[in-house]
């Protein structure tokens, strides 16, 4: 009778153990199928973000290529034009040609201005060179400007390769930090660091007046807006300033990106 008690026993333990242990791999199925699908629903917010990005800035960069070329075939011809009729009037009142003179410089001053632009706002002109030499550039031409000393460090041990999306935020990026000194800072000297190992990142500082961050002047030089642009590509974007002290803008590649 003990013996039959006992097997009873031993029965049900092996049966309610059985039940546990089949409820167990039930439980750990359920949680290995939310996980999965819980990466997949991520992975595709990640899909479905980055395409928003991409098109974010293809529109963007379709704007600004549109205005480089009305810049370009509309203003420009225009100049030329006008430039072209000086030059008659010239040979026609020899007695006026000193006054015609400089507005003949003028006019090409301008043009040589709207050109640059031109160039500026048009992605192809800088995608078909390296990113680091399109910013060696500008900042070259920058540095013509007798009252501004532009410096200029890049550590390029090893060659990155950027993306299209990479390259155009990061030129258009630098564009609007050069813009913001040149607009508002007053500024004498410009130092510009970019290093690639392991990681990018750009500082661009300036000896300018600065700013409160706090003040509503922050919004004027569109610094949301920028931060915005940086997360698009997965970048970190970051402003110190103080009033008087100048201003210093990192841009930097995400450890985790």
């Amino acid at each position: 009778m003990n013996f039959e008690i006992a097997f009873g026993i031993l029965v049900v333990f092996i049966l309610v153990s059985l039940v546990i242990l089949f409820c167990g791999l039930l439980i750990k199925l359920y949680i290995h199928k939310v996980k999965k699908y819980t990466r997949l629903i991520y992975q595709k917010d990640i899909d479905f973000q980055k395409t928003l990005n991409t098109t974010i800035i293809e529109t963007q960069e379709q704007v600004l290529k549109n205005i480089s070329q009305d810049l370009h075939d509309d203003a420009g011809q225009q100049l030329t034009f006008i430039n072209f009729q000086v030059e008659h009037l010239k040979l026609d009142n020899p007695q006026m040609g000193e006054s015609l003179e400089s507005i003949s410089q003028s006019l090409s001053n301008l043009s040589s201005s709207i050109r640059d632009i031109s160039h500026a706002l048009n992605n192809q002109l800088f995608l078909r060179h390296d990113l680091l030499q399109a910013i060696a550039s500008e900042l070259n031409r920058i540095g013509k400007v007798k009252t501004l000393q532009v410096d200029y460090t890049c550590s390029e041990i090893t060659k990155k390769v950027f993306t299209i999306q990479e390259q155009i935020v990061i030129y258009r990026l630098f564009q609007e930090m050069m813009n913001n000194i040149l607009k508002h800072a007053q500024a004498s000297h410009i130092e510009v660091f970019i290093n690639i190992d392991p990681l990018f990142s750009m500082v661009v500082k300036d000896n300018g007046i600065g700013f409160d961050l706090t003040a509503p002047l922050k919004n004027s030089l569109g610094l949301g807006n920028m931060n915005e642009r940086a997360n698009l590509i997965g970048y970190e974007f970051e402003v110190h300033s103080m009033v008087n002290q100048g201003t210093t803008v990192t841009l930097a590649e995400k450890i985790n990106n």
